[in-house]
């Protein structure tokens, strides 16, 4: 089976970009990916994965490197404030009945195993390096780089994330990343032994969480209102993520928050979404990941359906006899609604935390998104 672009180039060295690269170099494409970090840093501490995205790393292939260096282990135990457990949402194993329907692993650590595969891939990797110009014609893209190179592609990918160039030089009216009135923190510390999975308590309007990211360390988030972004001065951060424990009264929260200091990584970060309404593409470069579809964090499935953007247009490249405007098509149609329902489910979860609203409400997008996403990409 021949591929309808045989010459490919990825912006962004994301998760999303990096998954790409794996999948199309695996189906024998050509791949140049260009990072404009030179050193590929990955920021951020923990970042939980839910079935759909352990399924997405079997399919690239990384699932065991994940396996060995993060925490994998079954359902999502819901606490009252003061401790008590109340609710377990369920984690299907559709990873496969070895491997445990959920996880979490530090974001650089999944960044690393994702780096790796993607050299090991062969993909030509450029860092420090990115596109100056995207000039099209009826069949490729002639592209310019920030290192005075010039190459012709079949097909570029724009992975370049929430403030997406490639967007932005695609579509002048695209929509801008909308601040959702919530923010997050972030925090790794050792791993007590009764943390066994990923656990959160249901507060008023915070929420806090931990999950396991190793065998030694967990993270720690927890989800704040804050109607305006402003900034946030990093002096304050143990101080005001101790404050935000200070009335949940459950021992283990209690001794987590007795533990914080300067040596908690303690990450903040306003939460902020993005849904690039149709169409994703025009002509030979198409958007993946959060360049399309940012979502705040409320459904653990950012990194999900990034992965999935990936593999699916690999997948439909692969089609037989397609062409590259009839691939990109059924790429975005196969796409839009999964990932539109994690965008405005995302954000509809949030909302209702900000507002202290409805919890059955909430507790029922919660069973009917887990739902959508444990179905076929």
């Amino acid at each position: 089976m021949t591929l309808a672009a045989q010459r490919i180039l990825i912006i962004g060295g994301g998760f999303s970009g990096m998954a790409a690269a794996i999948d199309l170099r695996r189906r024998g494409a050509q791949v140049d990916l260009v990072e404009i970090d030179a050193q590929w840093r990955n920021y951020g501490a923990g970042i939980s994965l839910g079935p759909a995205t352990l399924r997405a790393l079997r399919q690239l292939g990384v699932l065991e490197a994940f396996l060995r260096d993060g925490w994998a282990a079954d359902g999502v135990r819901l606490c009252l404030p003061h401790g008590p457990q109340v609710a377990e949402l369920p984690t299907p194993r559709l990873a496969g009945a070895d491997v445990p329907g959920g996880g979490a692993i530090l974001r650089p650590v999944l960044a690393s195993i994702l780096a790796q595969a993607t050299r090991a891939a062969g993909a030509d990797v450029r860092l420090g390096c990115t596109f100056t110009a995207l000039l099209q014609d009826d069949t490729g893209v002639e592209v310019d780089f920030s290192d005075g190179q010039r190459r012709r592609y079949d097909l570029v990918i724009g992975a370049d994330g929430l403030y997406s160039k490639v967007r932005a030089a695609l579509f002048a009216d695209a929509p801008t990343p909308r601040y959702s009135g919530q923010a997050v923190w972030r925090a790794v510390l050792p791993r007590p032994p009764e943390i066994e999975t990923a656990t959160m308590w249901l507060g008023p309007r915070i929420k806090p969480g931990v999950n396991p990211v190793s065998r030694e360390e967990m993270y720690l988030f927890v989800t704040e209102p804050r109607p305006l972004n402003e900034h946030v001065d990093p002096a304050t951060f143990v101080s005001h993520l101790r404050g935000l424990l200070a009335d949940f009264s459950a021992p283990v929260l209690q001794s987590i928050r007795a533990q914080l200091g300067e040596h908690s990584r303690i990450i903040f970060r306003p939460l902020e979404g993005l849904l690039l309404p149709r169409p994703w593409s025009q002509g030979r470069v198409v958007l993946i990941g959060d360049a399309v579809h940012a979502t705040t964090p409320h459904l653990a499935s950012g990194a999900c359906i990034g992965i999935e953007d990936a593999l699916v247009l690999a997948d439909e490249l692969d089609g037989q006899d397609r062409t590259v405007a009839a691939a990109l098509a059924a790429f975005e149609e196969r796409r839009w609604e999964r990932c539109r329902m994690v965008v405005e489910n995302s954000s509809h979860l949030g909302q209702i935390e900000v507002e202290g609203g409805d919890k059955e409400e909430h507790a029922r997008i919660m069973r009917q998104s887990h739902a959508a996403l444990a179905e076929p990409i």
